[in-house]
This record gives structure tokens, sequence and C-alpha cells, in this order.
């Protein structure tokens, strides 16, 4: 969580770019982004040189060589605002530019970073824009990865564009929440086709290094594996497509596949069956250009709605025995036309519906109050549907207006992952319980209809009321009191 203070440090750079003349939001965020991958290049050659220091061995890979080390935040940040701006413009920026390439302009070796970062401009108006920038954001202290998290957050969420074309960030805790209830492992290939900031890949990489960092470090071909056979998204957003590489390299992901591509575009039909976990909350921005629609997913769900489009897309993209944790919105649950009823159908009787989790309206806010809801689901194309867990997920650790203040002893999200991972005993739970099963045969039964509120039962506490009587005696007893001081007020008057 960042305070108070820090969130009024990056409002007053936020407001020194706009004054310097930055005023598209997403260029703000863009330059931003350069600066504290440029900051965290030196905190890990920092660490390097610890080590290099603590073991007496020679640093193996160094971020900056022999020659190198004006180039250094830590450095340059020292130097007059003119000499900062050279160096910056002229020197630092283009060896950011070219991290990761192995060989010349166009060789097919480089990684996915050096291939977005060849059209990243340096947008500095003037050295003391620069100096000052620098200067505040080193007065952060951002050693914390969690705090770094919740600054990165904070800044995109000042994104004027936020929420347009139906693109809402997710919330860092809901993406945790999907990535441990998947539970990813290192042979796993995983993919986001709406990955934006690559939240939901930096998260499932995190879950490796943390639970299973002695297969994936095993040896070279395992090291090789996940820093470039892993990790797989698309967007067609250039600037998110730099953001995300540049967020997974600092990440420690070193080469993802990080592509620009419309996912649901007719020509991007090359990675069918490819992938064994999907991790996304797609953009749902109602209908588009039927025309320009893949074929193949019209002929699963013929629509124009986004979010339909895309959860065929998800069944053509996984793998049979691949596992989904998708962001819906409600509609989807419970829509009444046929497209949406088709969709529900093939999920329920031709996969394994696992589980919904319902989430509150508030967890998109501020950028929209849209009511929205988590489904697991794994491919078969046999069903093998049995029971559908739900859960009605009422709290998820903030406050559910737009400030979305922390909340930390109102959330629900232990107790949906220690069910979760405990569903077998959830048999005997009450259609009241917060969590229980509903039987496949009932859904369908309900034309496929999986809303929450569908199978979920109320209970009511009953209340005592007084007769009507003794309300209509009280209300008398009330008016002639009324009646009695208007006549004393009258008398006094008189």
């Amino acid at each position: 969580m960042i305070t108070g203070e820090i969130k009024s440090k990056v409002d007053r750079i936020w407001d020194t770019m706009w004054s310097g003349g930055i005023s598209n939001p997403l260029s703000v965020i863009e330059q931003l982004t350069y600066l504290l991958f440029i900051k965290r290049l030196d905190e890990l050659h920092t660490l390097q040189e610890r080590k290099a220091a603590r073991t007496g061995k020679p640093i193996e890979d160094p971020v900056f060589a022999e020659g190198q080390d004006h180039l250094r935040w830590s450095r340059f940040k020292e130097t007059a605002p003119e000499q900062m701006f050279t160096t910056v413009r002229d020197e630092v920026f283009p060896f950011i530019k070219s991290l990761g390439r192995n060989g010349g302009e166009g060789d097919p070796e480089d990684s996915t970073y050096t291939h977005h970062m060849r059209d990243a401009l340096f947008m500095m108006p003037a050295p003391r824009v620069l100096a000052s920038v620098v200067d505040q954001l080193d007065s952060i202290d951002m050693a914390d990865a969690d705090t770094k998290g919740d600054l990165y957050e904070y800044m995109l969420g000042k994104i004027a564009s936020a929420g347009q074309n139906g693109q809402f960030r997710t919330p860092r805790h809901i993406i945790k929440l999907m990535v441990e209830m998947t539970a990813p492992t290192p042979k796993d290939v995983i993919c986001d086709p709406a990955c934006g900031t690559a939240g939901f890949l930096i998260a499932a990489s995190e879950y490796l290094v943390t639970h299973h960092s002695d297969s994936i470090y095993r040896d070279e071909a395992a090291r090789r594996r996940f820093n470039e056979g892993t990790f797989h998204g698309y967007d067609f957003d250039s600037t998110m497509l730099r953001i995300g590489s540049m967020n997974m390299l600092l990440h420690g992901v070193e080469n993802p596949d990080i592509r620009y591509r419309d996912s649901l575009a007719e020509e991007a039909q090359g990675d069918a069956e490819k992938y064994s976990l999907i991790l996304a909350n797609p953009p749902f921005a109602g209908s588009l250009d039927y025309e320009s629609t893949a074929k193949d997913l019209q002929q699963i769900v013929k629509t124009k709605k986004t979010e339909l489009l895309f959860m065929a897309l998800f069944l053509r993209l996984l793998q049979s025995g691949g596992r989904a944790a998708v962001i819906v919105p409600d509609g989807v649950l419970f829509g009444s036309s046929n497209a949406h009823k088709a969709i529900r159908k093939i999920l329920v009787e031709d996969q394994k519906l696992d589980a919904i989790v319902s989430m509150p309206s508030g967890v998109f806010r501020p950028y929209a109050g849209v009511s929205t809801a988590i489904l697991f689901f794994t491919k078969t194309n046999s069903g093998g549907t049995d029971h559908v867990w739900f859960y009605d997920m009422q709290a998820d650790g903030f406050s559910l207006d737009d400030k979305r203040s922390p909340q930390s002893d109102k959330s629900d999200l232990p107790d949906i992952l220690a069910r979760w991972q405990n569903r077998g005993a959830e048999a005997d739970r009450k259609r009241t319980d917060r969590s229980f099963l509903v039987p496949k045969a009932e859904i369908a039964g309900n034309d496929y209809d999986l809303s929450i509120n569908r199978y979920k039962e109320v209970e009511y506490d009953a209340v005592d009321h007084e007769s009507p009587r003794v309300i209509l005696a009280r209300l008398a007893e009330m008016e002639e009191g009324i009646a009695k001081g208007r006549r004393e007020l009258e008398e006094m008057l008189a």
C-alpha cells in the first residue's frame, strides 16, 4: 500500500510532466516507466556489486559494462540538468533500447523487448523537467516490491483513457487470487490474449519463482524455457506492449513472447491448442466489425459481442486438458440471447466448468461500476462438468467506492483460496453459505443460467411488528400532541 505522502509525490511528478508540455497521459506514464526502468537497472547492478564483494568473485553478466558507469541512475542524477539531459537522451536511452539485442538491426535473435523498444521515443522536453522528475522519483523509497507495484498501479490509474473501449486494468490482488487458484507449474505454457501491461503474466512468473524455483532454474534448458517459452501475451496497443515488455524484464523474464496482435481478427489464427493455461481480463467493448472477426470464432458462437468472442477464443487457444481463469461481465452468466446461451452450454456440456466467483461491482472502480465474475474452466471437448463451485465474494479488502481505501479486515480472498483448495469438502455447504456446489443437472434445467443469484438462498431474520391498531393509536396520540402545541402557540400569539 502506498501512503498519501507518496501519492502526493507522484501527483507532483505528474504535474511537472504536464506543465513541461507532455499532455498525453499515456505518454506521461510511458516516460515515467522508462525512468523507473533505468532506476531499477542501477539497483540490479548495485546488487551484483554487493554479491561480488561478498563472494570475492567478479560479476558474471553485469548490467552496465566497463565504461558505462556514467549511464547509471546513481551517477547521472548528481550531474547538472543540461549534462543529465544530454546523457540520458544521447546515451542512456539508446542503451535501454538496445538491451536484449544479440545481433544487428533486424536480427531474428532479438528479444521482444528490443522489438517493441525500437519505436520508443525520448520525449522529455527540457533539462529542467528531466532534472525535476529524476529528483522527485529518487526521493521515493521503492525498495519494497509491493510498494513499487502499488506505485506503478497508482500511476497507471491516472491515465485519463482508462476505461475507454471496455479496457479496465485488473487489480493486482484479484490477479494474484486467480494465479494462486490455477497454480501454474513449470510445464505450463501461459497466455493472456489481451495482456495490456502484462499483469497476469508477471503474477504467474512470480508464482513460479516462489513455488518452483528449483525446477525453472534447474539447468540451462529449463531456464531458457522459463524465459522464452512459458509466457505469451498479445495486445494491439504498441505503448502497452512496450510497458509490458519492460515490466516482464524487470521481473526477471528475459524474453517473453509479447506481440502486437488483434486476437479476434481473422489473421490471428495460428495458435490453436497451443496453451495449457489462460489468464485474462479481455476488453468488454460491446460489439465490433463482424467481417473482420475470425470465422472460426463465429462458428463457435455467432455474435458481435467481444466478451463472447473472447470466450470462444479461449476455447480455441487451449490445449485439451488446458485450464483458464478469466474475468467476464455478469451479462455472460445470464444473458438471454442465443449466443449467450450457446457459450454457456458449451462450457457446461462440452467442457468442464469448474467454478464461478462472483465479484462485487466496486472491484473495478473508479473506472467502472460493472459487475463481474471469474470463470474457471478446463477444456476437455468431452464434457466432465459434475458440479460447479460458486462463491459469492462480498469484499476484496478495499472499499467498494471510488476511493478504494484499503480494508484489510474485510477480505474474502483468503477464504476463497482456502475453500477452493479444499473444495471436496464443500458438498455439504448450504445455499445460504458464501460458497456452495450446484449440480450440472440443475444448471441445465435453468437454461444454463450461471448467475449466483439463481441458486443462492437468502435467509431473512424474523421481525416482530406491532399491530396496526397499536400503531394507529400512537399516531393519534402524536397528532393530539401536535394539535395541543398548535393551540398553545395560537393563544400566545393572540
